[in-house]
């Protein structure tokens, strides 16, 4: 992460009482290190703009790296004045290689933005009011950058269950499911198997791609049942 960023940038990171050598690797790129308690995503992403003291701000996790083409273009920008935000190609890799179906391949957050003006919005994909699947917005226009934001979050399958697991919990806490939702969950995710493996050419991805469509689907029904078994 932190030597895929432009040599110079100022950089802000916030550490949530991490036991690992996050803060020291961060400091040691020049990084200013803000450690707090966890308090979800939307609360930590506000907390670190209330820090930033650049015109304009990208945002970048800890499990993605910048390529060159996006490096390049981020130092060569000159953003024109009805411009607030620019959105990101990016690439995630499943166990080792870049997914392009399901909907994986064509995500293009919106990463780079004025800061003064950016709103951070929650899209819980289960329901309810959980802080999670979160989206920049502004009111100005919006454009490409080029380059990618390369995503490697899900190295095993073990650890795609181990984060599927974690938000569906945080989803199920912001929950309150009817029988009605229940029955509308589970049918539209038995279609959405088919839509995201075929009509969104999982099958490009083979067997990541068929396991990429079945949890993105049932992901719903899953944050379902856990907040029923509360």
């Amino acid at each position: 992460m932190f030597a895929s960023v432009p040599s110079g940038a100022p950089i802000l990171v916030i550490d949530a009482e991490s036991n690992d050598e996050t803060a020291r690797l961060a400091r040691a790129y020049g990084a200013l290190v803000l450690v707090r308690p966890w308090e979800g995503f939307v609360e930590t992403r506000r907390y670190a703009l209330e820090y930033v003291r650049t015109p304009w701000t990208f945002m970048l996790d800890a499990d993605e790296m910048i390529d060159q083409q996006l490096r390049d273009a981020l130092l060569g920008l000159e953003p024109p004045s009805d411009v607030d935000g620019y959105i990101v190609r990016r690439t995630t890799f499943f166990v080792g290689r870049p997914i392009e179906g399901c909907g994986w391949g064509d995500e293009s957050p919106l990463r780079l933005f004025r800061s003064g003006v950016a709103q951070l919005v929650p899209h819980p994909a289960g329901g309810g009011a959980a802080d999670v699947h979160e989206e920049w917005r502004v009111p100005g226009g919006v454009e490409l950058l080029h380059g990618r934001l390369l995503h490697d979050s899900y190295p095993t399958l073990a650890a795609y269950w181990q984060k599927f697991h974690r938000y569906t919990s945080i989803e199920a806490r912001g929950l309150r499911p009817t029988a009605a939702a229940a029955l509308r969950t589970i049918g539209v995710a038995l279609a959405r198997v088919f839509w995201l493996y075929f009509g969104r050419r999982g099958y490009r991805d083979g067997w990541r791609g068929a396991v990429i469509a079945f949890a993105s689907a049932f992901y719903p029904v899953v944050v379902l049942f856990k907040a029923v078994g509360r």
